[in-house]
């Protein structure tokens, strides 16, 4: 038998072919959806149902009791710490919020005047704003943004919370500030220095001048090689010993010195591995085409290196953020710091006020890494998405 095809041709023996393709059938239900994925994820394998069984038991053993402390047994409302004491018509006693609550300006702006806590809350706007303008992709003139994070904002910063007597700004000691205040300006002077030393230290490691690659060679392991404590009491020791007296910095700025110190070394490893990834071929192709070394380097080499590394970077990064609470060590009230003292107060001396205090902590770091980390991921996804354009 023979089938017209659609120019009007007869093929003897094709009548048992389709003149039209079969529709697509809907894949199983055991493999798409919930029930798919639980399948291709969870229970894949032996060694994927022990590791989910276990998982499950973890998360039963551990979220009830934090529910129940964190919101079901919390207490909401109090003056003191009566409020939060076991009592007859409540044997178990969660969170004591009300300690949160009453403390919580001293956990943000530490022993910093009451009168002059608008300039608390002028910078962390500008630092806001800073941030802003950087991390949003699409915001206009983000050289300005740059300028503004790099110079206006440091420069500004300092006179306001410091003060200057000139513009009739109060002089306020670093040595009442203390909570977030410290935190935030600890993390972002380390973050802002970290980068671009360690860029400058990593490029001098690789460098073929032999003074500039001791001496980057010498400040990366020697600072790498001991721990930040060490690094923060020889900041907070020997460095009034290079400068006279009448300028001696205070203990804030030390800190700040031995934060970035600290960083910079770790940085500086991190940005050479991603130089170190990039195909001798960029180097080459970057000289051939008439490119000197600073001009190789800012437009060929580094946005690449730093590209691969992104991840390694930002993980430095929320690292960093969590060892600022090392600063406590020099005498410095971080906010973990303030956490501690104000749960010995004894107008909140409750058996659950110190538990309360340090799950609000946790809480506030791990609210500031995750955003970091959350971040990070989505440059990176859209850094991959724009390669395969």
């Amino acid at each position: 038998m023979a089938v017209a095809t659609q120019d009007g041709m007869n093929v003897p023996g094709t009548s048992y072919v389709r003149a039209t393709p079969v529709e697509a059938k809907p894949a199983p239900g055991a493999t798409t959806g919930v029930v798919g994925w639980v399948r291709a994820n969870l229970l894949s394998s032996p060694s994927n149902i022990v590791l989910t069984i276990i998982s499950i038991l973890l998360v039963i053993w551990i979220v009830p009791p934090l529910i129940e402390f964190m919101l079901t047994h919390a207490v909401w409302n109090g003056t003191d710490r009566e409020a939060c004491l076991p009592t007859a018509e409540r044997p178990e006693v969660g969170a004591c919020w009300p300690f949160v609550k009453d403390r919580f300006a001293y956990f943000i702006y530490g022993s910093y005047p009451i009168p002059e806590r608008w300039r608390v809350d002028v910078f962390f706007a500008m630092l806001a704003v800073g941030i802003f303008w950087l991390l949003w992709l699409e915001a206009p003139r983000r050289d300005l943004g740059a300028l503004y994070f790099f110079v206006v904002v440091p420069v500004f910063s300092y006179v306001l919370l410091n003060g200057m007597d000139t513009i009739g700004l109060r002089r306020v000691d670093t040595s009442l500030w203390g909570g977030v205040l410290v935190t935030m300006v600890v993390s972002w002077v380390g973050i802002v220095f970290s980068l671009p030393v360690g860029i400058l230290l990593a490029l001098g490691r690789r460098s073929t001048m032999p003074a500039v690659k001791l001496f980057s060679v010498i400040f990366i392991e020697f600072v790498r090689g001991v721990p930040l404590i060490t690094v923060l009491f020889m900041a907070s020791v020997m460095l009034p010993l290079f400068v006279p007296d009448a300028y001696s910095p205070d203990k804030l700025l030390r800190a700040l010195i031995g934060i970035a110190m600290f960083a910079s070394a770790y940085m500086a490893e991190v940005v050479r591995a991603g130089l170190q990834a990039i195909p001798k071929g960029q180097y080459e192709g970057a000289m051939a085409v008439g490119l000197g070394y600073w001009q190789m380097m800012y437009l060929i080499v580094l946005p690449q290196a730093l590209k691969i590394t992104i991840p390694n970077i930002v993980n430095t990064y929320i690292g960093l953020f969590k060892d600022t609470t090392l600063v406590v060590i020099v005498g410095i009230f971080d906010f973990l710091r303030t956490v501690e003292v104000s749960r010995i107060d004894p107008k909140w001396a409750a058996p659950t006020t110190s538990a309360t205090g340090y799950a609000f902590a946790a809480m506030f770091y791990f609210i500031c890494c995750y955003g970091m980390s959350r971040y990070a991921k989505s440059v990176e996804a859209r850094l991959a998405k724009s390669d395969h354009r």
